[in-house]
This record gives C-alpha cells, structure tokens and sequence, in this order.
C-alpha cells in the first residue's frame, strides 16, 4: 500500500522504470510513492544501471532482520523544530547520505555531512555528532578529518571552546576550488609525463589529450564557482533591503 514498504513487486517495477531509462519522480507517481523512497531504494542498492529487484528485496531483507535482532533500542529521535515531520526528516537524511555515498563519499563522511547540512544551524561539535549518530568520536573525528580534507567542512572554536564543524555556503565553494586545484594538479602531472615519454608516442599524446581535458574541466570549475559565489552574495546582501519596509527620509 501506499507509504508502507515496498514490496517485490514494486521493486520489478522500479527495475523496469529504470530499464526504460524513466526519471525517479516518475517511477514514484506510478507506484504512488514519495520521489525520496524511490531515490534511496536506488542509491542503496547499486544505482540505477545495477539495480537489481531481487538482489534489492533480498538485502532489505536481511536489513529488517537485523535491526529486529538489534539491542537495545535506539533512543526516540528529539522533536523537530518548525513543526517538521521527525520521520519524513530522519528518511531524507537516510537518502541524502545515500546519494553522498553514491557519489563516492566514504559512508560515515557521508552520514557526518548529511547530519550538518540538515541542521538549521550547519553546525555540531564532535559529541552533538556522536549523539545523533549514534556513533563513537574516533569515528567522527576519522569522518571530518577527511570531509575537512576535501573542503567540505571547516573548524570553530565556539564561546566554550569546544570545536565545532561547519557546513555553510563558503563550506561548498571552498570545496569546488580544492577540486579545481586537485585536477590542475592531475593536469601538471599529465604534461610533466609527455616530456617523459617524448611527444610524438600514442602514451604521451594520450596524456596530452587528459591533461588538455582536466585543464578546461579545472578552469571552467573555478570560473563557474567563482561567478555563483558572487551572483549570490550579492542576492543575500540586496534580499534584506528589498524586503524591508520603505522609510521616509522626511521629518
């Protein structure tokens, strides 16, 4: 039924969705599901080129079983702020993290980045992470090391001088630059491995070709970086000012 799991049945049909090369929205109003159970059902079993109904259905599965084995409980999650459905939320994380995952993040860097990004605040300390996550702060401490090491968060002391990790608009930004200086540096390599293997060999001119391709890719990543950062600064310094009330400059 609708909004309960799914069963094998709708799993055959979202492998059929995928195999027609449908969009996740779509599969979902034909199976009267939300997009974000289809996403995360896709994500979490191989993508959408190795989705595989049965392997998916068996593997859930298994994932209920151990969870029901699983002791003790997990702690009721607190009330959500701003009247927010606390289940609809705790399902969207679940499916953002998949996504992140998908895309090559490590799964508990991840779970750290989803968990800061869903917070009104974009930030936690290390033990606010631990709680949430239900894990150990080595863990959070390897997870952010690494997310830190992309670009993806920065650290603050806060008026306690505890650490804090936080995920904000310069966070990302921040982030596609050490991405576009990474890939400069792929380029730099590429070039030095042309003189090495002399200029007019198919190993060097396959180098040449990469190193030409990662170039445009690094330039056209800092540029595109570049320019919404300021198109949106400058939206958030105007937005105040145009919502504010007129005041007259008359006595």
């Amino acid at each position: 039924m609708p909004g309960g799991r799914l069963t094998q049945q709708d799993r055959q049909q979202i492998a059929l969705g995928l195999a027609d090369g449908l969009a996740y929205a779509e599969i979902a109003r034909r199976l009267d599901r939300p997009t974000s159970t289809i996403t995360r059902e896709v994500m979490r079993n191989g993508g959408p080129t190795a989705y595989r109904a049965d392997l998916a259905h068996h593997a859930t599965e298994r994932r209920t079983h151990r969870r029901r084995q699983a002791t003790p409980r997990e702690p009721a999650a607190p009330p959500q702020a701003h009247g927010r459905d606390t289940e609809a939320v705790r399902e969207y994380e679940e499916t953002f993290t998949t996504v992140l995952m998908a895309s090559g993040a490590p799964k508990m860097m991840s779970r750290v980045m989803a968990c800061l990004t869903l917070t009104d605040t974009g930030s936690l300390t290390a033990a606010e992470l631990a709680q949430r996550l239900q894990v150990s702060p080595a863990s959070i401490s390897k997870a952010v090391a690494f997310a830190e090491s992309q670009g993806l968060v920065r650290r603050e002391r806060d008026e306690r001088r505890r650490e804090r990790y936080i995920v904000d608009d310069d966070v990302w930004y921040e982030s596609m630059m050490a991405s576009a200086r990474s890939t400069a540096q792929i380029v730099e390599i590429a070039r030095q491995g042309v003189g090495v293997l002399g200029p007019d060999t198919p190993a060097a001119t396959r180098l040449e070709n990469i190193a030409r391709f990662l170039d445009f890719v690094a330039e056209s990543t800092a540029r595109a970086a570049e320019q919404a950062r300021e198109i949106l600064h400058a939206k958030s310094a105007t937005t105040p000012d145009a919502t504010a009330t007129p005041r007259s400059d008359r006595g």
